[in-house]
């Protein structure tokens, strides 16, 4: 056990750990039907693990120059409004399947766990899910400047879990979470579609998929 304490393992949250993704798609059609702009399932994907400014930037497209930067702040805070409203009716049961019992596998062989997610909210939403014990860090989107692809994040769950980034296997299901953490020179698991996250080390379709030994396999290998 001491020696998995030697071993990281960092997972995003949204779309990793709960489906929270479709609590954001919901609250972006919210904001897209009151301003009258086009938006889908397919250009939710493309704002998958971006920061808020950067989502709106995209979510706006050639609307961006009907809005200045203060309506573009209220477009923000009016988005993670309707947002919050659905993460308020989160429960534990809404985690993703295997999800907790990996959690709690890490926890128990000495693996250090670190939750790393773009999202400002990631600390209410784990609350939400009764999971907020279970990581030895949280990475918010309080706690850096630079959003993913950038490799911050997962260099600052890095630094916090006191052990080098090649020691800590990264779990995502964004491009540009993946992306980033192969930035940061972790090694990667990507959930989702290969065409998504299929430069990641390992592509799983599911967290169900993975456990506690593919991962410390992963890392050591």
């Amino acid at each position: 056990m001491v020696q998995n304490r030697h071993v990281g393992v960092v997972f995003d949250l949204d779309g990793v750990l709960a489906d929270t993704a479709v609590l954001h798609f919901q609250s972006w059609m919210d904001l897209a039907r009151e301003l009258g702009i086009a938006f889908d399932r397919r250009r939710n994907e493309a704002l998958r693990g971006l920061s808020r400014a950067d989502s709106l930037r995209l979510f706006l497209g050639d609307a961006a120059s009907r809005f200045d930067a203060r309506q573009q702040a209220e477009l923000m805070e009016r988005k993670n409004r309707y947002y919050l409203r659905r993460v308020a009716q989160l429960t534990p049961a809404q985690v993703l399947p295997g999800a907790r019992e990996l959690l709690l596998d890490l926890r128990k062989r000495g693996v250090s766990v670190a939750i790393a997610s773009s999202s400002r909210n990631a600390r209410i939403v784990l609350e939400r899910l009764e999971l907020l014990s279970l990581p030895d860090v949280i990475v918010d989107g309080h706690d850096v400047q630079k959003t993913k692809p950038d490799p911050e994040i997962f260099l600052c769950a890095a630094l916090r879990l006191n052990l080098p980034p090649q020691r800590c296997v990264v779990v995502e299901d964004a491009e540009s979470g993946v992306a980033a953490a192969l930035a940061a020179g972790t090694k990667v698991v990507g959930i989702g579609p290969p065409q998504r996250v299929g430069k990641a080390h390992l592509v799983v379709s599911t967290i169900a998929e993975l456990d506690a030994d593919t991962l410390l396999h992963l890392v050591n290998s």
